[in-house]
């Protein structure tokens, strides 16, 4: 071990160790989360007790995040709920092809246009010659003209 893993300023809770965890640490080219995990683990009896544990799971818990994120389905579900395929087999969406067939048509009159456009001609002319028999005759300028006189 060199000098510099041989001392530890602030503290001795290293000292009995028989590698400090920073030599362990660096040696092993570990990253941050995982080397603070190590450091937490290694000293939590000597100095911050439940304290160090949960500091050491927290960094554990980051290095999850990090290295593992796309496995998300390990977090736990909502109360309730759980993870399940359907057994109803009515519960799966229907293709298009069902739709049409049970809408009792084929996808090809469905896309054809059906409904023909409204013609209003007929039913202004019926409008007009209910207007000429219930409405007096009117003159050029639109007045009502007299009744003749016999």
């Amino acid at each position: 071990m060199s000098d510099t893993y041989k001392k530890q300023i602030g503290g001795n809770h290293y000292a009995s160790m028989k590698i400090q965890p920073s030599e362990f640490i660096n040696k092993n080219n570990l990253p941050f989360a995982e080397g603070n995990a190590i450091k937490y683990l290694c000293r939590h009896k000597q100095k911050g007790q439940k304290q160090d544990l949960l500091k050491a799971k927290h960094y554990i818990d980051m290095a999850i995040e990090r290295d593992y994120e796309e496995e998300e389905a390990l977090k736990p579900l909502p109360y309730g709920f759980t993870l399940t395929k359907p057994k109803d087999p009515d519960m799966t969406p229907m293709t298009e092809e069902e739709e049409y067939r049970n809408a009792g048509i084929t996808k090809e009159e469905a896309e054809r246009d059906t409904v023909k456009p409204y013609d209003a001609t007929e039913d202004v002319e019926k409008i007009q010659k209910h207007v000429k028999k219930t409405y007096p005759p009117k003159n050029s300028w639109g007045m009502i003209k007299p009744t003749k006189r016999s």
